[in-house]
């Protein structure tokens, strides 16, 4: 009569090689959750491909937009060197508002189309980039932007932000017109690249 040590004995080995390549999907799957959940940098990449596609491709023809001369815009900011400033004093200009932090991966993924639509227009006078850094740290933010080899400039609201301009999601971007009206306002990550934000914006700074 056989004892359980015998039992034991005379079953064959798990074969683990046979499991991994039945189940290597599974495992692959489970493993790039596990980078995604983890890593900013993988989300970010994800969001990016998505992005391609020209579904997140930004527009200002938008219909939900609140372009009431009712609706207050203005804010302090300031510079990484702590010189302030408030929007009021942007009157004349297109104004290009985004507000993003350097942990956020959507943040992360639409940051090169805003880099690519400043250098469009950077030597513009009549169009400001206020790009307003969330990170709990000014250099964080900073240290983003070098390792990125970003060149748009870094500013950080201070002082209580209209909750028709920022209510704390992130990523969040508005454009003002020169009188300081919405003109556009989107939560969430998107292309500001594309031939078609670009041409509306030219646009915006010709009215």
């Amino acid at each position: 009569m056989l004892n359980n040590k015998d039992v034991s004995k005379e079953k064959p080995p798990a074969n683990k090689w046979h499991y991994i390549k039945k189940n290597a999907f599974t495992i692959l799957m489970v493993i790039a959750v596990g980078i995604l959940l983890v890593s900013p940098d993988a989300k970010s990449f994800v969001l990016r491909q998505l992005m391609a596609t020209g579904l997140f491709n930004a527009s200002i023809d938008k219909r939900d937009v609140d372009i009431s001369n009712k609706v207050n815009t203005d804010f302090d900011f300031s510079d990484i060197k702590g010189n302030l400033q408030n929007t009021s004093s942007l009157r004349g200009k297109v104004v290009f508002i985004n507000f993003w932090a350097s942990w956020c991966p959507p943040c992360r993924a639409e940051f090169p189309s805003i880099e690519t639509l400043y250098t469009k227009f950077k030597d513009r006078p009549d169009i400001f980039f206020l790009t307003i850094n969330e990170d709990s740290e000014l250099a964080t933010g900073k240290a983003y932007l070098d390792k990125e080899k970003f060149s748009i400039p870094m500013y950080q609201s201070k002082g209580n932000v209209p909750e028709k301009v920022y209510s704390g999601a992130l990523p969040t971007t508005i454009v003002l017109d020169k009188t300081g009206k919405i003109r556009f306002h989107h939560t969430g990550f998107a292309n500001y690249a594309s031939d078609k934000f670009v041409k509306q914006i030219e646009e915006l700074i010709n009215e």
